[in-house]
């Protein structure tokens, strides 16, 4: 939690000015213990709905910095859903409707599937172009993942993202570039998080339109970015959410079109991920689901067993510290019964000042 700057010692001046945090005693008067309330857009997929809660909730849960935290999860109608999720999701999320009457502290959109070329054209975007125009006005800041950072990069400031012609799908190093923002303080100076996507924004057009990026590596481009007022939004083009297994399940159900024929070759392997053994394993499996495919034979099963226990987690820390920081931030920020319309506007001309 934050230092207080409780008389006139120089350290403090000195480490607020490397972006540590800092308080004045009359701020940190206003830091009473009290309850965050966290807004969840989930717009996954059925089969990744009841997933994508838990991994977002166990990263939130890990970054808990002595606080309350309670998570309203909600959805936009216009996706397509099955029974179980519709039922799922009339039994425990909320309404849009009855997060706005009540307000957040902050927000987190998560991803959605893609199905149209452009993302104007996707059945969700009507709605999530609402909720993002309420959350700009009303919430002290919403981390976006992945699609939901291009969605929100097009819609609020008119970037489109760029076709890779391939998938950018892997554990990817990084590096922070901008370790001034309290956001790129607490994680290595060089750290992994896995990238799952056909599209991106490049560093420069990002900041050609006043997006501030903290975080970037030399094989997938930009991790984390925020908002031109520093805080507002919060942008991730990587997944640092996902549990250890996200991309192998991935990766096995692309092996799964591959054996229905939807696909006309094997997937290649996530970069960064298997080691030498499990390449094996994998290898040997892909030639056993050719060889069904051309006797028109049943399928054999995935060895999933056999390679889960070797895949390694190297981004859990690096997941935490952000997330953890991006919290801390949010709760010195927010003043007011959170329960209650956004009232404690950010200053924007300091919007990290506390």
């Amino acid at each position: 939690m934050p230092l207080v700057a409780h008389n006139g010692l120089p350290t403090f001046a000195r480490l607020r000015e490397e972006g540590c945090d800092v308080l004045s005693p009359e701020n940190a008067d206003k830091q009473d213990i009290r309850a965050l309330h966290i807004g969840l857009l989930n717009m996954m997929p059925d089969a990744a709905l009841e997933a994508t809660e838990r991994q977002f909730l166990r990263l939130i849960d890990r970054a808990n910095r002595v606080v309350q935290i309670t998570v309203h999860p909600f959805t936009v109608d216009a996706l397509a859903r099955g029974e179980r999720a519709r039922q799922h999701i009339s039994a425990h999320y909320e309404t849009f409707d009855q997060v706005r009457e009540h307000g957040l502290d902050a927000l987190i959109l998560t991803g959605a599937n893609v199905t149209q070329p452009a993302l104007e054209t996707e059945a969700f975007w009507p709605e999530l172009a609402a909720v993002t125009d309420w959350a700009a006005e009303h919430v002290t800041s919403t981390l976006c993942s992945c699609l939901a950072s291009h969605a929100v990069w097009q819609h609020r400031f008119g970037i489109k993202r760029t076709n890779l012609g391939r998938k950018c799908w892997g554990v990817f190093e990084h590096r922070p570039i901008d370790s001034q923002h309290p956001l790129a303080q607490n994680i290595n100076s060089r750290f992994s998080v896995p990238h799952s996507r056909f599209n991106a924004v490049s560093q420069g057009e990002l900041e050609a339109n006043g997006i501030r990026v903290l975080t970037t590596s030399d094989e997938a481009g930009v991790l984390t970015a925020v908002s031109p007022d520093g805080f507002r939004f919060v942008f991730m083009q990587g997944h640092p959410e996902y549990d250890t297994n996200s991309l192998l399940k991935e990766y096995k159900r692309e092996l799964v079109r591959f054996s229905d024929g939807e696909i006309d070759n094997p997937p290649p392997f996530v970069r960064h991920f298997f080691d030498r053994r499990s390449k094996a394993i994998i290898t040997e499996h892909i030639d056993a689901l050719a060889g069904a495919r051309r006797n028109g034979s049943a399928p054999p099963p995935f060895p999933e067993h056999l390679i889960e226990d070797q895949i390694d987690n190297v981004w859990r820390d690096t997941a935490k510290a952000m997330v953890s920081t991006w919290i801390g931030k949010v709760y010195q920020l927010t003043h007011v019964d959170p329960r209650q319309p956004f009232q404690a506007g950010i200053d924007p001309e300091n919007p990290l000042s506390l």
